[in-house]
């Protein structure tokens, strides 16, 4: 089976109590927690994090049988301006420091864009930022090695630095550690005109590339207007393949942490219903 969960900061910013509490009424056994996103006034910056902090926010969770599965660190590793870029990856490594504190070991991010806010730049595809690139993940690899965690990056299509099955597969292929891993959110990898394949063979190509490396997955849907992608929607209200993605999962990721994104309290039960009748059908 797989295991579902919530994006922790769609159900706050609160304390971590009662955001567990908000959590745990919808059944689910695991979170992606974004501490500056989650947690009201928690800022984005480097040292802020200790092992007492981690375990009281470890613990708040599990009281109410909820495992932290990934923690958010969402940075921009290609920042034009260094001196940001080296704060951010400062406040990376400090997560990868405390994240077995935190119960977890999964850290991450998306891989950014040549624009501060990470949005379309025009040589975000090319070869000097994805040198940037690779230099930053190394970087953060090393420390993730030493402390027994995990950089989980997550491609985008279209706008950032690893924005294709194939930009994913260099990235590791480059940085060949087991301390590197995939955040596969397969709505963020589908181009914004959509794909000439269908769904399901988009999903076995990206799995013969870099599944073994897919740590955890991001479950949200989507619609397309006019050629493009035109909506991210909660899971079960737009056209994504999701029998052909659990069929896949099933038999390639038994068991693993799948996050669903763009969800509210309001909207979840129903997005969870939907995503947990479609995987019992595939078994």
């Amino acid at each position: 089976m797989l295991r579902f969960g919530l994006r922790a900061h769609d159900f706050g910013p609160c304390e971590a109590g009662p955001l567990a509490d908000r959590i745990a009424a919808c059944g689910v056994s695991c979170v992606q927690l974004a501490l500056s996103k989650a947690f009201p006034g928690f800022p984005a910056l480097p040292g802020r994090l200790s092992p007492g902090f981690a375990k009281a926010t470890r613990d708040s969770f599990t009281a109410r049988g909820i495992d932290i599965a990934v923690l958010g660190c969402y940075i921009n590793p290609v920042h034009p301006d260094t001196e940001v870029r080296e704060t951010q990856l400062r406040r990376f490594e400090e997560h990868l420091r405390f994240a077995r504190d935190f119960g977890c070991s999964l850290v991450g991010t998306e891989t950014g864009s040549l624009n501060p806010d990470c949005s379309w730049h025009p040589d975000t595809g090319g070869k000097a930022a994805f040198d940037a690139l690779c230099g930053s993940v190394e970087r953060l690899v090393r420390i993730a090695e030493r402390c027994g965690s995990i950089v989980a990056i997550e491609p985008v299509a279209d706008q950032h630095t690893v924005s294709s099955i194939e930009r994913t597969k260099a990235v590791i292929d480059r940085i060949d550690s087991p301390a590197l891993g995939i955040i596969f959110d397969p709505v963020n990898l589908i181009p914004r005109k959509g794909l000439k394949e269908s769904q399901a063979d988009f999903f076995e190509r990206a799995f013969e590339a870099f599944g073994s490396r897919v740590v955890a997955v991001h479950l949200k849907d989507f619609r397309m207007a006019e050629g493009e992608k035109s909506e991210i929607v909660a899971p079960g209200s737009g056209e994504f393949d999701f029998t052909a993605f659990f069929r896949l999962l099933q038999e390639k990721k038994p068991g693993i942490e799948a996050l669903l994104e763009n969800t509210s309290p309001a909207t979840a039960p129903a997005a969870l219903e939907f995503v947990r009748r479609t995987a019992a059908e595939q078994r």
